[in-house]
């Protein structure tokens, strides 16, 4: 576990108000920065052992409000990683064909093969999220999915899918000052969308929403809670646990084959 992230076993009970959504004051920025910048080469290194050996895959879960960070996250701190080993998923609104089937469908087929990074930009966690906020699926589906979920990463973990998930942890105050750039910046234009402001409404519901996920979702893949209103503390510590997990994994190069 991090030290200056909060990382929490099944059936703990969070309270999201009470953790915070900033750096430490005795924490330096300069610091933070430069620890960094050496973890994205040592994650660049891991990346690479990881191809070359693929024994295991990675998946990393990002869940987060709406401008939390998640693109610049991945973006930054993936940033030294070839492209050939690492991909990302963006999960938005189901398409007709996906809502055909079962929730878990469309992400199932995207879960990554051996030797690779796959990261999830939203995720499964969605379908036990917004759908409670808004009440389209009871409470009593909604722990049918818990379950579901649950069953679902077990599978992928027996498959040497090794499961990092994070959650991108926001005030609602920082929120609304990102929102209103992506109103102001020409360069944010696109992000904009007047819905977003919207589910600014649910606030409240959402963490209760997302409370209940760490409670329930939890079995043997503690969740990591990241304070994001500062992206250079946000990429530190999402630098910091991947070093963490994928050094845990003691892979090694496979040896020269003469054949």
């Amino acid at each position: 576990m991090l030290k200056d992230n909060v990382s929490f076993d099944s059936m703990s009970e969070i309270k999201l108000h009470k953790i915070p959504t900033k750096a430490p004051a005795d924490l330096h920025k300069s610091h933070a920065k430069s620890k960094t910048k050496e973890n994205l080469k040592v994650i660049s290194e891991l990346q690479n052992v990881l191809t070359a050996q693929s024994k295991y895959s990675v998946l990393l879960i990002l869940q987060g409000m709406d401008a939390s960070g998640k693109d610049g996250a991945v973006k930054n701190v993936f940033k030294e990683v070839s492209p050939s080993g690492i991909k990302v998923q963006a999960f938005k609104k189901p398409t007709d064909e996906e809502f055909a089937h079962d929730f878990l469908w469309r992400i199932h087929k995207h879960t990554p093969e051996k030797g690779m990074i796959q990261v999830f930009n939203r995720s499964h966690y969605e379908d036990v999220l917004i759908h409670r906020v808004h009440h389209w699926i009871d409470d009593e589906l909604a722990h049918q999915r818990f379950e579901h979920i649950n069953n679902f990463e077990k599978l992928l973990q027996g498959n040497d899918t090794i499961i990092i998930k994070v959650f991108l942890h926001t005030s609602k105050e920082e929120q609304l000052i990102q929102l209103n750039e992506r109103k102001t910046d020409p360069r944010k234009h696109w992000k904009h969308n007047d819905n977003d402001f919207k589910e600014r409404e649910y606030w409240d519901d959402y963490m209760k929403a997302y409370e209940d996920v760490f409670k329930y979702c939890s079995p043997e893949i503690p969740w990591n809670i990241i304070p994001a209103d500062q992206n250079w503390y946000k990429e530190y510590l999402l630098s910091e646990l991947i070093v963490e997990k994928l050094s845990k994994l003691n892979m090694t190069y496979p040896p020269l084959n003469q054949e």
